[in-house]
């Protein structure tokens, strides 16, 4: 039997992050604020998860929400906080950096995945943000980052899989492409099928805590996606060389 794809969670709470664990989350992407995509979460957060969580979690780095350009301050903010999350024992770390004129910096990008190391690199959705995803797909490789969180250049990942099939076939191997941005139990099958891909993302933003704050509804939605993705495991054929990868963190 062909094993299962990989079931990234982001989070912005520990509640959250255990009720995706219990759902069977294989990989937590550990974040504060989602309402702007996500931004670096606090020391206490890091360490408050990894305290509680065996499962490999990736920390966002990103200083602030909007538009992926930073500054000098905040490009130095942001190495200050991977230096925090690998001193809290993240076992991977997202953030991505684009110029004025909209494309990949590759040299800020790789100075943070060698500043990152021994870490998972994910180039988190300001690749979407890109003209040409093929092109930068070549720039991202060239930063030397671990893999790319993409709706295929889409709002909704349902809309832009012929693009992320197109990103797999090129990767051919040399970068995990993670699709993501608007997975639910209602559409992963098909995201599945179409792409073929070894690892997917989802937050299940519309799954917010109930009337008593529990996540149990959250944690229900995580165990749905686990489902598809194992009864889908059973349908699909081996992957090709273009979607397998050995590393699962």
């Amino acid at each position: 039997m062909k094993k299962r794809a990989l079931l990234e969670i982001s989070v912005e709470t520990l509640a959250a992050a255990l009720a995706a664990v219990r759902g069977g989350a294989d990989r937590i992407e550990l974040c504060e604020n989602l309402s702007v995509g996500g931004v670096t979460p606090s020391i206490e957060l890091m360490r408050q998860a990894r305290a509680r969580i065996k499962a490999p979690i990736f920390a966002m780095i990103r200083p602030r929400g909007g538009k992926f350009c930073y500054s000098p301050a905040e490009f130095q903010q942001m190495k200050q906080e991977i230096a925090m999350a690998k001193s809290n024992y993240m076992d991977g770390v997202v953030f991505g950096i684009l110029t004025h004129q909209g494309l990949v910096d590759i040299h800020a990008n790789a100075e943070l995945v060698s500043l990152a190391k021994p870490l998972a690199v994910t180039f988190h959705r300001a690749f979407d943000e890109l003209r040409d995803l093929e092109q930068g797909l070549e720039q991202v490789i060239a930063t030397g980052a671990t893999r790319i969180l993409t709706s295929g250049g889409q709002p909704r990942v349902q809309d832009g899989l012929a693009q992320i099939s197109r990103l797999l076939h090129r990767a051919n191997g040399r970068m995990v492409i993670l699709p993501g941005g608007g997975i639910r139990p209602g559409n992963l099958a098909r995201v599945v099928r179409e792409t073929q891909a070894s690892e997917f993302h989802s937050g299940l933003g519309n799954l917010l805590p109930d009337e008593h704050g529990t996540h149990r509804g959250f944690e229900e939605g995580v165990r749905a996606l686990v489902q598809l993705l194992e009864a889908e495991s059973q349908n699909m054929e081996p992957a090709t060389s273009a979607n397998r990868t050995g590393q699962t963190i």
